[in-house]
């Protein structure tokens, strides 16, 4: 083909685009087809969503759940019998029964501060003999732990002696001032052995054997377990020194931390049961001895002291216990835990008439203890109330917007 030829036939094509592209602009537009989306709206809105479910009023009207509710005070909705099965909704009588509070704590133990001997001594010395020589060692009251020599202790016995052979000879004299000077000065060496706590039985040795000790064995002031030491053969004692730190473990405190919303239930003298976490089958039984003056800032707790038998120290210092104590209140009008749904400043309960018929009231609270929850006002004894499934019913009926609905309206508190 020749080039004027192909060159005719392109211009031929535009010019017949060109042509078309007016015709169609030119028309005009198709009406839109029947069933627009407007009306394909309508028709959706027609259809029920399956949470909108009727609820009868007490006054008879029918309303969805969600939406306004005729009847400015009613509180009651129905929900078919099968529904409610079908949920799994549970009902139970609020009825009275002995209600018990259980306050547990875990707790430390402690020694009996009013079981403890300390032995220190009131003149300085040497210990030579040590017989008790080990931390742990069990002693009984009066056992000899050492022996100290003092040179001042053999020369206060010698001058007891001295003054001891005088009163016998000059105590009897006719002239009262030499009998009652004798008697004086046996008088004032006694009170100095008495004031560095030398035993009786001692100084009535020296009388009958007239011998001088050169140590003196130190005993034991109670029966118990050393828990501290600081006696060594050939140290150097001086007064003051804390050198046997006995304890009697038969007897324990444990000391456990309180709530304070928990501490109007706890007395003196209460009964409290101690178990041991490594040993649950262990149970010990004591009561509560003291409960401190002042109140922690930071955990908001006050320590109570309990007391109790130690049988075999089984509980020794430092260890962990958890304390247990169980106080009646009497018997009190109750229902479960599962039946009080928070709302805000209320609790609601769900209370069944039969036949699918619920209403829902507020009510007051007291005491809870365990499982169970003190009703104050608001029930009556044999009232049937749902303990399992609320939340499902609220779900289902959509209760919470019906409730906050009715909240502001004439009438309702």
């Amino acid at each position: 083909m020749t080039r004027p030829a192909v060159v005719a036939g392109i211009a031929a094509i535009v010019v017949a685009g060109f042509a078309m592209t007016l015709w169609f602009t030119s028309r005009k537009p198709v009406s839109e087809p029947v069933g627009s989306a407007q009306e394909s709206g309508t028709a959706m809105s027609g259809v029920k969503h399956p949470m909108e479910m009727p609820v009868p009023t007490q006054h008879g009207e029918t309303e969805h759940a969600g939406r306004k509710m005729s009847g400015a005070g009613s509180k009651r909705i129905t929900i078919s019998p099968e529904r409610l099965q079908t949920i799994g909704v549970k009902f139970q009588k609020a009825a009275r029964r002995p209600l018990d509070k259980t306050v547990r704590a875990m707790g430390r133990v402690e020694i009996d501060e009013r079981l403890v001997g300390r032995v220190n001594l009131k003149f300085e010395g040497w210990i030579e003999n040590l017989l008790v020589s080990a931390i742990g060692d069990h002693v009984k009251k009066d056992q000899v732990l050492f022996t100290i020599y003092s040179p001042d202790l053999v020369a206060t016995q010698e001058e007891y002696l001295l003054a001891l052979q005088s009163y016998r000879e000059l105590g009897k004299s006719e002239f009262t001032e030499v009998s009652r000077g004798a008697r004086d000065l046996l008088g004032a060496t006694r009170r100095r052995l008495r004031l560095w706590d030398i035993e009786d039985k001692h100084v009535q040795d020296l009388e009958r054997t007239g011998t001088v000790l050169r140590t003196l064995p130190i005993h034991s002031p109670i029966t118990g377990t050393v828990i501290r030491m600081e006696a060594r053969v050939g140290t150097f004692v001086t007064p003051g020194t804390e050198l046997y730190f006995i304890a009697d473990l038969s007897r324990i405190w444990i000391q456990a931390d309180i709530y304070e919303y928990e501490l109007p239930y706890i007395k003196i003298g209460q009964g409290a049961t101690v178990m041991l976490s490594y040993d649950p089958n262990t149970k010990l039984h004591g009561h509560v001895g003291f409960i401190y003056p002042t109140l922690d800032p930071k955990t908001r707790t006050v320590k109570v002291r309990f007391e109790l038998e130690n049988p075999g120290e089984k509980l020794k210092p430092d260890m962990y216990a958890n304390v247990e104590i169980k106080i009646p209140l009497g018997t009190r009008l109750v229902i479960p835990r599962d039946a009080v749904l928070e709302s805000g400043e209320r609790q609601l309960l769900f209370i069944h008439h039969g036949g699918g018929q619920l209403e829902w009231r507020s009510v007051q609270l007291g005491a809870r203890a365990g499982d169970w929850m003190e009703v104050l006002e608001g029930l009556k004894e044999g009232e049937h109330v749902v303990t399992g499934a609320n939340f499902l019913i609220d779900s289902e009926s959509q209760l919470k917007a019906a409730i906050s609905g009715m909240a502001g309206m004439p009438g309702m508190k």
